[in-house]
C-alpha cells in the first residue's frame, strides 16, 4: 500500500494539521462519484463469521472507529467505506466550542502513542444533527458520542446531555454518554457514584420523554475512564446497570505516563492513547466483563493496532472493538487487516463466529 509514503508526509506535519488535511480528503472523496465504491472494493472485507447482532443492530464486523476522528459527523459515509463495522462520531456538545488552545495534539512515535487535550472542539449539536440526517444510508451502524460544554458546571451537566439528546436522539443507532474525557475540567467528577446516578437517571428520563413523543428507542452506552480504582469501577458499573445503560465503552484515554519512552513529549497535558494504554484497557475490559456477568455488551478500545490486539480484547470480554490511534500509525487499511487476522485466529481456535470468542478469557 501507499500509506508508508503518505505517513512520512503526514508525520512531517503538525498532528492536527495532518488530521485536518485527511478530513479534507475524506470530504472530497464523499463528493466524488464512485470514490466510496472504489474505497469499499479496496478496504472492505465481508465474512459472516465476523458479523454480530447487538441491541437489535447488525454489525458487519466488530472493528469500529472510535469517537474523536469525525467530531462533527461530516465524513462517516466515507469512513464506512474503509471497512469499519461501525463509526462513532463526536464528542458533540450542545453548543459549538473551539476546544483547547493549539497545539493540543502530540505524537509519541517511539511509544506508538498520542497525547491529546482537544477539549471537545466541535460545531455543536445542531450542526451535527444536520450532518446526520442521512445516517441510515451509511451502510454500517453510527454511534453518537455526547458530552457537556466546558463552561457548564457539573450541577447543570444533565441539562447539557438533555439538550444533545433533544437534537440528536432521532439520528444514529446508539448514543454514548461521555463522562470520562480528561480534557474537560471536572468532567470525570461525574463518574462519582451519586453524580453519575443523578446524571444517568436524568438521561434515562429524557430518552423516555423523547420516545413518548415518537422517537425510536435506541441503546444508551456509558464511556468510562481507565484511571479508576477497583472500587470506583464497581460503583460505576453498578450505577450503569441500575439506571438502565445498554452497554459500556472501555476505555477513554489515560492520564498515566507510566512506561513512556518519549519523556519530553510525555510532559504535555492531556490523555494518552495508543500502545501504552493497551494492557490497561484489556485488564479493565476483563474486570468489567466479570462485574457485568454478560448482562450488557462492552465496546473495547485502547491500543489496538492489529488483529491480535483486537482478539485479546474480544477474548477478555469486548463484544466490539474500536481503533483510533492505531489508524494514525497503521493507515486506512487497519480495519481490513484486523478482520483478516481475526478470521485466521477464529479458525485456529475452532470458533465459527466472532461472538463465540467473546469473554472466553474472562
Amino acid at each position: 500500500m501507499l500509506y508508508p509514503l503518505l505517513k512520512k508526509y503526514l508525520f512531517a506535519l503538525d498532528p492536527e494539521e495532518a488530521h485536518d488535511r485527511i478530513m479534507a480528503a475524506l470530504r472530497l472523496a464523499g463528493r466524488t462519484p464512485n470514490a466510496k465504491h472504489m474505497l469499499s472494493l479496496l478496504f472492505r472485507l465481508q465474512d459472516r463469521r465476523l458479523e454480530s447482532k447487538l441491541w437489535g443492530i447488525r454489525f458487519p464486523n466488530p472493528v469500529g472507529l472510535a469517537a474523536g476522528f469525525d467530531k462533527n459527523a461530516e465524513v462517516y459515509h466515507t469512513l464506512a467505506a474503509l471497512g469499519f463495522g461501525f463509526i462513532e462520531v463526536g464528542t458533540i456538545t450542545p453548543v459549538a466550542q473551539p476546544g483547547s488552545e493549539r497545539p493540543r495534539l502530540f505524537r509519541l512515535v517511539e511509544d506508538k502513542a498520542v497525547i491529546n487535550r482537544m477539549g471537545f472542539n466541535n460545531h455543536g449539536a445542531y450542526a451535527a444533527s444536520q450532518n446526520l440526517i442521512d445516517y441510515a444510508y451509511a451502510d454500517v451502524p453510527i454511534g453518537i458520542n455526547i458530552g457537556k460544554n466546558k463552561h457548564t458546571p457539573n450541577q447543570a451537566a444533565a441539562d447539557d446531555y438533555a439538550k444533545c439528546l433533544d437534537l440528536l436522539y432521532p439520528y444514529g443507532h446508539y448514543v454514548v454518554i461521555n463522562v470520562s474525557s480528561p480534557n474537560t475540567p471536572n468532567l470525570r467528577d461525574l463518574q462519582e457514584t451519586e453524580n453519575l446516578r443523578q446524571l444517568l437517571t436524568a438521561v434515562k428520563r429524557k430518552t423516555e420523554e423523547l420516545e413518548r413523543r415518537g422517537a425510536h428507542p435506541k441503546p444508551i452506552l456509558l464511556k468510562v475512564a481507565p484511571d479508576m480504582t477497583d472500587e470506583q469501577m464497581h460503583d460505576v458499573i453498578r450505577v450503569a446497570l441500575e439506571t438502565g445503560m445498554a452497554g459500556i465503552v472501555a476505555t477513554n484515554t489515560t492520564l498515566s505516563r507510566e512506561g513512556l519512552k518519549d519523556t519530553r513529549t510525555a510532559q504535555q497535558a492531556g490523555g494518552v492513547s495508543g500502545r501504552p494504554l493497551a494492557e490497561r484497557a484489556t485488564d479493565w475490559i476483563r474486570e468489567i466483563r466479570q462485574e457485568l456477568r454478560g448482562q450488557i455488551p462492552i465496546i473495547g478500545v485502547g491500543g489496538i493496532f492489529d488483529g491480535d490486539d483486537a482478539y485479546e480484547k474480544i477474548r477478555a470480554g469486548a463484544n466490539l472493538v474500536q481503533v483510533y490511534t492505531g489508524m494514525i500509525y497503521e493507515g486506512p487499511g487497519i480495519a481490513k487487516a484486523i478482520n483478516k487476522r481475526l478470521l485466521a485466529l477464529l479458525e485456529r481456535d475452532g470458533f465459527s463466529a466472532v461472538d463465540q470468542a467473546v469473554g472466553v478469557d474472562a
